[in-house]
């Protein structure tokens, strides 16, 4: 997503005769783009085209029957990096908004970098002068959120802490505590010359146990303060370029989890895959842990779609997508596992581009098709529109195209509703006008209101931790239920593995010779008691000639 200092002004023009092109039933191309916001790529510059009036908009397909889950979500992202949430009055003003627009859920940054806008956190709170003293944002945005019948997912970037021209000023900061100048004790991503920071960015490493544990519990810290009905992991990676997780404590963790020596090269496959595991532990650990405490909570993510999408259903070619191999993340992994239950694609694409347009439907067909869990259960998809880098008939079309596909969808942003507003051509309560003026219009996404009253998928699973070890980590930990195997996973840095999409009932556990058997209840995750394992120092070599 895009917010403040990350976000560079881009041209853009009408393209009538693509929106007309559009309106056509889903063309089910490959597709992935690059974006223009925090952490991912600029995007592409569109050519001058000629203007025209907008398409009248066709009626909505039929949806199916029943609809999918997720499928009546329609959503509005709400940024942290300009006014909306500051004030109470700001906070009226943004609910009020997004009522008349006809969303029902907003995603508000709660965590923005590492700091909240928010009280009762973990992490200190967002420090801006504009924030008067005992204000809480997330509270007041709940509260009138709810009581208009919408719901709240909380926003977090999990590993993207700080931008160095605007620095969170609490001596109680990770910045401060742990960033570049702390030694040993730094928790940031690194280069293997050392270096820090991407672009004015710096992320921490999710292959340092330290602040793994204390990126989970910042989220945790949210599902226990606040009636939230949802988290959504942003940033839930590491930074762009292949080349980041060369910390030393990282690096010593890999050579004794895997046995390899030296330092890997960057284009290592085994040391990619390996990194691209810390991600996804941290993701089983946040969901776990947030559902233990409420499991009717919505655990979502936003996601990476990096220009050409893998055709519908074909796992190989994704893994030969930037998502997977540069940013590392597993995504239709984590959706089969229950870790997420709504893959909220920033599907940041401008149809301006013909190609871009058909990144567009490509993602969201893939995402579709791989939505399937071993339990018969499916994770939710949305589509995350750019709004900001496009003029609203497009916004229209895209979230058009994203509801008759099956999908919600989810605009970006409320501040910068239209390119025009992005660019300061035109004034944020404009732009929003003019989007609500196409996208209520009939046979759009947003011509009637509607709830979004569905159930997450994950609503039970199992956590447990292995200890008695220097190296907890990489283990194999299999769940067996009726005399068989139906889930493996691995332990994380410090030693916790999980399983949450498995049916209720008994099930054993087994990692390291060690064995538990519990059972998992139809609603609730069950915590296994520790299992100390202890390693086995290998036999001595005999003898030359024994």
């Amino acid at each position: 997503m895009c917010g403040g200092a990350g976000c560079a002004s881009l041209p853009l023009t009408t393209m009538t005769f693509l929106l007309l092109r559009r309106a056509a039933p889903l063309l089910l191309t490959s597709a992935l783009a690059l974006t223009a916001v925090p952490g991912q790529v600029a995007a592409q510059e569109v050519p001058p085209t000629p203007e025209a009036a907008p398409p009248t908009p066709a009626p909505l397909a039929s949806a199916p029957a029943p609809l999918a889950s997720g499928a009546n979500l329609r959503g509005l992202w709400i940024d942290a990096f300009g006014p909306g949430l500051k004030t109470r009055a700001q906070v009226t003003q943004t609910v009020n908004d997004a009522a008349r627009l006809g969303v029902n859920t907003l995603f508000v940054q709660a965590i923005r970098r590492a700091d909240c806008l928010c009280l009762k956190a973990s992490v200190p709170a967002v420090t801006d002068p504009d924030l008067p003293a005992g204000f809480d944002p997330l509270r007041e945005v709940t509260a009138q959120a709810h009581a208009r019948g919408m719901r709240v997912i909380a926003w977090v970037s999990v590993t993207g802490v700080a931008n160095t021209t605007v620095p969170n000023s609490n001596p109680a900061h990770v910045m401060r505590l742990h960033g570049p100048d702390a030694g040993a004790n730094s928790w940031l991503a690194r280069r293997p010359n050392g270096t820090w920071l991407e672009g004015r960015d710096a992320w921490l490493d999710a292959g340092i146990p330290a602040a793994a544990e204390y990126m989970t519990q910042a989220v945790v810290s949210l599902v226990r303060n606040y009636p939230v009905d949802g988290v959504q992991l942003d940033r839930i990676r590491y930074p762009d370029g292949e080349v980041w997780g060369y910390d030393a404590k990282t690096l010593a963790r890999y050579r004794a989890e895997t046995g390899r020596a030296g330092t890997p090269a960057t284009g290592d496959p085994v040391w990619a895959a390996w990194k691209r595991q810390q991600v996804t532990n941290l993701v089983r650990r946040i969901t776990l842990e947030s559902k233990a405490l409420r499991p009717d909570l919505w655990v979502s993510a936003a996601t990476i779609t990096y220009q050409t999408a893998p055709r519908a259903g074909d796992l190989v070619a994704f893994r030969r997508t930037r998502t997977y191999g540069d940013v590392l993340q597993d995504w239709p992994e984590w959706m089969r596992a229950g870790l997420i239950d709504l893959n909220v694609l920033m599907n940041y694409k401008r149809d301006a581009l013909p190609e871009q347009a058909d990144w567009f439907d490509g993602w969201n067909a893939f995402a579709l098709s791989v939505r399937a869990r071993p339990d018969g259960a499916q994770a939710a998809v949305a589509a995350g529109t750019a709004m900001y880098l496009n003029d609203p008939a497009v916004t229209a079309a895209q979230a058009r195209r994203s509801v008759q596909a099956g999908m919600g969808w989810v605009g970006y942003s409320y501040r910068t509703p239209t390119a025009d507003v992005y660019g300061q051509r035109q004034a944020a309560g404009q732009g929003l006008n003019a989007v609500q003026a196409v996208l209520s219009a009939p046979g759009m996404p947003l011509e009637r209101p509607l709830r979004w009253t569905d159930a997450p998928p994950t609503v039970r699973g199992l956590l447990g931790r292995v200890t008695g070890t220097a190296a907890p980590g990489n283990r194999t930990v299999q769940a067996w239920q009726g005399g068989q195997v139906v889930a493996e996973a691995l332990t994380d840095a410090l030693g916790y593995y999980g399983f949450a999409a498995l049916p209720p009932g008994k099930t054993e556990v087994r990692v390291s010779g060690q064995r538990w058997a519990d059972t998992i209840p139809e609603r609730g995750v069950v915590r296994l008691p520790d299992l100390l394992v202890r390693d086995t120092p290998p036999l001595p070599a005999l003898p030359a000639g024994r």
